[in-house]
């Protein structure tokens, strides 16, 4: 294979960027250079800056190019924790937009989804927002369409919410450039068990149960599905019956039978879950907060906050916001 019709990928990293989201989209690459014989993809490491760039893990990546100084690439993907910023605000988003000018695809990965958006590329497109990230994102960035599809992809935009969903974009790119029959073989070294698409929903863990929304009974999937949407708005169990067209009772023993406890604190669980995402990876005032997720005030989240975390989300803020700085280390991601 020619160097013309080589893929070549990008990789653009931040310090506590989720290491396996890099490895689980590069394996499968290089797997399929084996498989083929041929080098149909190539990658490089890139960092705002050339050097060594500290992963979440803890293990050292070798950034071989500055993002001033990339070129002859085909795609680009950015990898990094939600609260990761560039260090030069205007030149670093600038060479950004210039590369989706000249035709590179420009994407993300996980947590890297922030600094995408925060460098002004995404406009109208949907984006892939990873459950842990939902409430910090939609509170950053209300106006942007973020979805919960493990791959939203155009021909110029590619997000994925984390690593497994790298590796099934990265089979997709070998299908695309080796055929299905390499993308198959590929899978099976990995004993991954399907490539996944898009329109595949995140599997989301279930509060306080040791499985997913998969094991629910559909009464309680469309009542999650209410408490969902209304974060900000609470709700209460007697609305979620009306609109699900049981009785408060139904709901109630519904809930017990599938998680264990009770709708209402299972939702303040989920409520809890975003109040914690805004704690660590928003600067909003505690106050601000309490409103983002249904409380008229900061002293009923406080309570609610400790006894779900142990902590008070002005402690666990200090906690995470020392993690960041301390010795440089990031606050992990996804």
């Amino acid at each position: 294979m020619d160097h013309e019709s080589r893929i070549h990928i990008g990789f653009l990293i931040f310090e506590g960027f989720p290491m396996a989201c890099l490895t689980s989209m590069i394996e499968p690459l290089r797997a399929a250079n084996e498989i083929a014989n041929q080098p149909a993809f190539a990658w490089t490491l890139i960092g705002e800056k050339k050097g060594r760039v500290m992963s979440s893990a803890q293990v050292a990546f070798e950034a071989t190019q500055s993002l001033a100084e990339a070129d002859d690439l085909d795609s680009l993907f950015l990898l990094s924790s939600p609260t990761e910023r560039f260090a030069d605000t205007q030149k670093s988003p600038a060479a950004l937009r210039s590369l989706a000018r000249h035709g590179v695809t420009l994407g993300s990965i996980s947590g890297g989804v922030f600094p995408l958006v925060r460098a002004g590329i995404v406009r109208r497109q949907p984006v892939s927002v990873h459950w842990c990230y939902e409430a910090a994102f939609r509170a950053e960035f209300p106006d942007v369409d973020a979805r919960s599809d493990v791959i939203v992809a155009s021909a110029r935009l590619q997000t994925v919410s984390g690593a497994a969903a790298a590796f099934d974009l990265a089979l997709r790119l070998v299908e695309g450039q080796l055929g299905r029959e390499t993308a198959h073989e590929v899978a099976c070294w990995f004993q991954h068990p399907s490539m996944r698409g898009e329109g595949v929903r995140q599997k989301v863990p279930v509060a306080q149960a040791p499985h997913t929304g998969d094991d629910l009974p559909d009464l309680v999937l469309r009542a999650v599905d209410i408490f969902a949407s209304r974060i900000s708005d609470a709700v209460t169990v007697a609305e979620v019956a009306r609109k699900t067209g049981v009785t408060p009772r139904q709901i109630e023993r519904a809930f017990k039978a599938a998680t264990g406890q009770s709708p209402t604190h299972y939702y303040r669980a989920m409520r809890m879950k975003a109040a914690r995402q805004l704690v660590i990876y928003s600067g909003d005032a505690i106050a601000d907060i309490a409103a983002a997720v249904g409380y008229g005030s900061s002293v009923p989240l406080v309570s609610h906050y400790k006894a779900a975390f142990g902590v008070t989300p002005q402690r666990d803020r200090r906690r995470a916001n020392q993690f960041r700085v301390d010795a440089n280390k990031p606050v992990p991601s996804i």
